[in-house]
């Protein structure tokens, strides 16, 4: 039988993109179909416009701390709908950027939703386009409970777009993108109140990250409110009046929900090619990524493995590697290095405290809490904090800690090493730079009681 097309991938993001070149530089003829825009969820509506407002949160406090280190700032202010303006302009740059490599590479884009109509066939408005393998990468978006009043909340695909600057905002959530979000429109200069179900915020971090970055977020006027959660949304004026679990109600000018994503599988057509799914809807795959379905493969979030753009790529190299290269590749999802943009911010890789214990682990623990060099001089009164959990009868440490400023990039390289199985003897006899906060990873020589 022929087809139109080697491949055909659902979903330009991340995962799709980088399946989708990759194939078609082996010989495919490949065909991606994106109904959004090409880039995905990380480019057009995630951690790069997160990113770029996270950096412009920063400003309120560096215009503080300058008054220690001898600078006079002047009055400043803050243009929303600037940062908006800068922040799209930046989007499409890369939009084309991402359209531009598909076709310099071979790939023909198409806009519109694809939907099975059997296990070589996808419909778009109407026509029938046959590919000899699919590949699902439509990622997933963001989950919103059914309470009272829920079509008054924004999800964060919106936080990005919104016509005016909240003045106060009710953040519903304590993951990574709640955390994130507080921290952004805190640093922006909004009355940030964040709820979260939970005992406490950033749940399957390690329990010290937990409750220091929670700490921080406190001291710098967030009002974090765990154990409790919204029951209503009432539109009142201008703004919204959110009614909690324990009774109490608040005003506010804007409700968010980060509570989590689910994968983005409705009206795929899944059900009619029989691709099994699992609890939470995401597409089983082994560790090739292929579904339950020989011609059929997914990669990415629609897959529930680990919600990280750059794992989806992984998946999509692999993929492509897999199928078209006859080089049979599967991603390893252990000691996934990560950052949280949270201020302060997190990177993490490997085992938690509490992992390692679970898994039966004699561990030593070595943590150190200090001032940053810089706040000697700006005053703040914020803390970094850094942890080894190492086991104790091989000397490998399973996990690595950190929250204070650099820790996305620092997480980076330690990553390596972690993930190359280093010992705590062989961080002790690596020299420590100084004067720098990563030098305190090499020079922890006693375990915490």
């Amino acid at each position: 039988m022929s087809f139109d097309y080697d491949l055909f991938v659902i979903g330009a993001g991340s995962g799709g993109v980088r399946a989708a070149r990759m194939s078609a530089s082996y010989g495919a003829k490949v065909a991606i179909a994106e109904e959004h825009r090409v880039g995905g969820t990380c480019v057009i509506r995630g951690c790069v416009p997160k990113k770029l407002f996270v950096y412009a949160s920063h400003f309120a406090e560096e215009f503080e701390d300058a008054a220690g280190f001898g600078w006079e700032v002047g009055q400043s202010s803050f243009d929303w709908s600037k940062l908006v303006a800068n922040k799209d302009t930046e989007i499409d740059r890369l939009n084309k950027i991402y359209m531009r490599n598909l076709e310099a590479s071979g790939v023909e884009i198409l806009n519109g939703r694809a939907v099975f109509k059997d296990a070589h066939t996808v419909m778009m408005d109407g026509r029938e386009i046959t590919a000899n393998y699919i590949l699902i990468a439509v990622g997933a978006t963001p989950f919103m409970p059914q309470i009272e009043g829920i079509e008054h909340a924004i999800s964060s695909n919106e936080a990005f777009y919104l016509k005016d600057f909240p003045s106060d905002i009710t953040i519903v959530g304590g993951g990574y993108i709640a955390v994130e979000f507080a921290g952004i429109f805190n640093g922006l200069g909004a009355n940030v109140t964040l709820v979260y179900r939970g005992e406490e915020i950033l749940r399957g971090f390690d329990g010290d990250i937990r409750t220091h970055v929670q700490e921080e977020m406190v001291k710098k006027g967030i009002d974090v409110q765990t154990q409790n959660d919204v029951t209503s949304i009432k539109k009142v004026g201008v703004g919204f009046e959110v009614t909690f679990n324990n009774g109490t109600r608040r005003e506010t000018s804007c409700v968010m929900y980060a509570t989590g994503r689910v994968p983005y599988v409705q009206g795929l057509g899944l059900d009619i090619v029989d691709v099994e799914l699992g609890s939470k809807g995401e597409i089983k795959v082994d560790t090739y990524s292929q579904t339950s379905i020989d011609n059929i493969y997914a990669v990415g979030d629609v897959t529930d493995r680990s919600q990280l753009t750059p794992i989806a790529i992984r998946e999509g190299a692999a993929f492509a590697e897999t199928v078209f290269n006859n080089t049979p590749l599967a991603v390893d999802h252990s000691n996934i290095p990560t950052a949280v943009f949270s201020q302060p911010p997190v990177g993490t890789v490997g085992m938690t405290e509490e992992e390692a214990r679970d898994n039966k682990f004699d561990v030593d623990i070595y943590k150190s809490v200090f001032r940053p060099m810089k706040h000697t001089l700006s005053g703040r009164d914020e803390k970094t904090l850094m942890k080894l959990v190492v086991d104790r009868k091989t000397d490998k440490v399973l996990g690595l800690h950190i929250v204070g400023p650099d820790s996305g990039e620092m997480i980076q390289a330690f990553g390596i090493a972690v993930k190359m199985g280093a010992t705590k003897s062989q961080f002790d006899a690596t020299v420590a730079v100084h004067p720098t906060a990563a030098e305190e990873l090499v020079t922890m020589k006693q375990p915490v009681s």
